[in-house]
């Protein structure tokens, strides 16, 4: 059926009961919940009671149902009100039997309460007692725990008391825990006595008792160290693996508190070190090693050099081995400090507290030096005998080095003050004292040996080439030392040094000058004197040449160790230099005499009379024209070139500086006899015509040029030329500046510049000079006329 037919049309349909009734019906919506929960409630009522008969006809039940169904609802209600009254006629038949329980109850417990009052009234008193007994008992425990904290606190226990006092109980973390707590327990007492009302009984019991315990806990350190002590030379004679155990250096910080107890087991230390020091030493020189290796070190006393390092090198590798266990036993870390490097010993003054650190590495040092101290007087004995015993010079100077090397080491490493520092000092002082000695007795072997008087040769002879040897090989050996010294001293303080190494030795060393000295002028005096006693011998003998090659050959000698022979090299090229003045002087009057201008030379230089010069036999025209003639004559001789006396002379540069001073100087004279023969005063005819008939014509610059001096000469110009001209750009600029000062000042800025040229002439020779090796210096160039 279509839902428009179900709609009511018209006025009709509007008021028929029905379709409003269907409409209604219709319209009703049976999807909530409560409508639901009634039809089932009817479905429920009239389910059970539909089943009993069947229907007459369709809709029987439902329409009865429709027509009773407020009789039945109000039926069901009755029925349900009288099930509830019977209930609860069931529940007030309880109800009555509970009030006749709760009634009862209420009679027991107002009995139970009167005899709670009888007996609370009855028991007070007890009660009362047992509350004070409770607050007494609690006051008891608070003071039972306070002894309690109390005595743990300010007393030791057994146990503790048995680890301090006990020698069953060995030294170790338990005794030193019973130490720290009694030392804790003293420091706590006094915190106790300090208080306003002074010192108290108990307080004094403490600190009685706990000093006892402290006094034989110390006791009981100083034995355990002592038989550590004597049992490190059953551990290992050479002390060269020593290890010290955490017990051991923790026994020795503690001791330090007792510096008595601490210096008499230090002392028994030292007193074993010493004995086995002494006895591993002895042993390594007669026995050496275990089987055998090392092999013992006088099996090398027939070389002194390495018989002395050995043992020395014994020593030291001992003195590190003490420090590193000395400081494994003080609990002191390395410095980092290089082998050889300086350590530093600060004195203290006196009144100044000393740190720990500082006391510790004094009590380090005076260990150090008194293990060692058995060790100075077999160590001296030997290394002086084998000193004494040399005759070789290098060897004595090389054993001396080798001992101020040990003595610089030990200085650094133990200090200067102490005995082994001194020992050794001493010892290095003899050896050089022997050494000093040995190079004396060779020098005054030098001033007796006489040159052979049949020997024609002019080098240096055997005896001083040896001397010279020795002293080469003195100066290598010093040499090396000096920078070794040098790598130290920059590893040190990373600055310079001197070459003079006995500033730092206290005088131990002696100057190397010194040692020129006595090495040096020996030399030359032999080569002097001798050289004098075969001239009166052999007249003919050239022995300024001999002396020259002596002085050049020593020369040689010290060049290579110019670093400290400076001045010894500079007081020989003095020596030197007067030398070839003497030679110039000499091979000068050979040349004139041999070219014939001598006697007219000296004549002109210096007149025995006031006549003229041509008036005079040795200057007379005639006598003037031989000479002249020789000279020309000699000009064409190899003379000219070279001379057959120089060529003696070792230095071959010495040779050509000789011969171009003399060549120089016939230049001057010949000038000199041109420039008086053209003078009118000395009163010759034609005198320039007769100079000039023959070479050179009169003609200086010819003559130079012959000598082979032009280019000399020439060079010498250009020099001055240069120079003038920076002289003459500083005049300009000068005048520009200040033309009215430097008009007033002309005449004195002239002077100084001849003055300045001449200086730095004087200062260019020089640098040749010193280029050329350190040779004699050549005389003055002589000015361009």
């Amino acid at each position: 059926m279509s839902s428009s037919s179900l709609t009511p049309t018209g006025t009709s349909q509007t008021k028929n009961p029905i379709s409003l009734r269907l409409y209604k019906v219709l319209s009703t919506n049976f999807d909530d919940l409560a409508t639901r929960e009634a039809l089932g409630t009817l479905s429920d009522l009239y389910g059970a009671s539909g089943t009993d008969s069947a229907e007459t006809y369709p809709g029987e039940y439902a329409a009865k149902a429709r027509r009773n169904l407020r009789r039945d609802m109000e039926n069901k209600l009755a029925e349900s009100s009288h099930h509830f009254v019977k209930a609860l006629g069931e529940v007030d038949l309880k109800l009555s039997e509970l009030q006749v329980h709760i009634q009862a109850m209420h009679a027991a417990c107002a009995e139970a309460e009167g005899q709670l009052q009888s007996t609370n009234e009855a028991s007070k008193a007890v009660l009362e007692r047992a509350g004070n007994l409770r607050d007494e008992r609690q006051e008891v425990e608070d003071k039972k725990s306070i002894i309690s904290l109390f005595l743990s606190k300010f007393t030791l226990s057994d146990d503790e008391v048995e680890a301090i006092t006990s020698r069953d109980v060995p030294v170790g973390s338990m005794f030193f825990a019973a130490m720290d707590k009694t030392e804790r327990i003293r420091e706590d007492c006094r915190v106790l006595m300090a208080g306003e009302d002074g010192p108290t009984t108990a307080g004094l019991d403490i600190m009685s008792s706990t000093s006892t315990y402290l006094e034989q806990g110390y006791d009981k350190i100083l034995r355990y160290l002592s038989n550590e002590f004597r049992s490190t030379s059953k551990d290992d004679p050479l002390f060269l693996q020593l290890e010290v155990s955490p017990v051991t250096r923790e026994a020795v910080l503690r001791l330090k508190k007792r510096q008595e107890l601490l210096t008499e087991s230090l002392t028994l230390l030292s007193q074993t070190r010493q004995t086995s020091l002494l006895s591993s030493f002895l042993t390594a020189l007669t026995r050496g090693g275990p089987s055998g290796l090392p092999r013992p070190i006088e099996l090398h006393a027939h070389d002194p050099l390495r018989y002395v390092g050995d043992m020395l090198a014994w020593v030291h590798q001992a003195i590190a081995a003490e420090r590193e266990f000395l400081e494994s036993l003080f609990g002191v870390k390395g410095d980092g400090r290089m082998v050889g490097s300086v350590r530093s010993f600060a004195p203290r003054k006196g009144g100044e507290e000393t740190k720990d650190g500082e006391e510790v590495e004094e009590w380090i040092q005076e260990l150090m030096d008194l293990a060692v101290v058995k060790l100075c007087v077999p160590l001296k004995n030997r290394v002086l005998q084998t000193v004494r015993s040399q005759e070789s010079s290098i060897v004595s100077y090389k054993v001396a080095n080798l001992l101020q090397f040990y003595l610089v080491t030990m200085s650094r490493t133990v200090g200067p003050e102490a005995v082994l520092t001194g020992t050794l000092r001493e010892i290095t002082q003899v050896s050089y004292q022997v050494f000093e000695t040995s190079i004396e007795t060779q020098s005054r072997a030098l001033l007796q040996i006489s040159l052979d008087p049949d020997d024609p040769s002019l080098t240096p002879p055997l005896f001083i080439l040896d001397h010279a040897q020795v002293l080469r090989e003195v100066m290598n050996v010093y040499q090396s030392s000096v920078l070794e010294d040098d790598e130290i001293a920059a590893q040190d303080n990373g600055g310079d040094r001197a070459g003079d190494k006995s500033s730092d030795h206290d005088g131990v060393t002696p100057p190397f000058h010194k040692i020129l000295d006595l090495a040096v002028d020996p030399i030359i005096e032999s080569a002097i004197m001798k050289s004098e006693e075969k001239k009166k011998l052999r007249p003919r003998w050239d022995a300024r040449v001999y002396v020259v090659n002596c002085l050049t050959y020593v020369q040689s000698v010290l060049e290579p160790f110019v670093a400290f022979t400076k001045k010894k090299q500079e007081g020989i090229q003095r020596v030197l230099e007067q030398r070839v003045r003497e030679i110039v002087d000499e091979h000068f009057t050979n040349l004139l005499e041999e070219a014939g201008l001598l006697e007219v030379y000296v004549t002109c230089k210096n007149p025995p009379t006031d006549e003229p010069l041509s008036h005079l036999p040795p200057t007379s025209p005639a006598a003037l024209l031989t000479s002249l003639q020789t000279f020309s004559s000699w000009l064409s001789t190899p003379t000219l070139l070279h001379s057959p006396r120089l060529s003696h002379l070792t230095l071959q540069k010495l040779h050509d500086q000789i011969h171009r001073e003399a060549l120089k100087r016939i230049v001057k004279a010949y000038e000199k006899i041109c420039e008086e023969v053209g003078k009118e005063g000395n009163r010759y005819e034609a005198g320039m015509t007769l100079v000039g008939s023959e070479r050179p014509f009169g003609r200086v610059y010819l003559l130079r040029s012959v000598f082979g001096l032009e280019e000399e000469e020439s060079e010498s110009e250009d020099e001055e030329e240069g120079e003038s001209d920076e002289e003459e750009d500083d005049d300009d600029e000068d005048e520009e500046e200040d033309e009215d000062e430097e008009s007033g000042d002309e005449d004195e800025d002239e002077d100084e510049d001849e003055d300045e040229d001449e200086d730095e002439e004087s200062e260019e020779e020089e640098e040749e000079e010193e280029e050329g090796g350190g040779q004699a210096t050549a005389p003055p160039k002589p000015r361009p006329a």
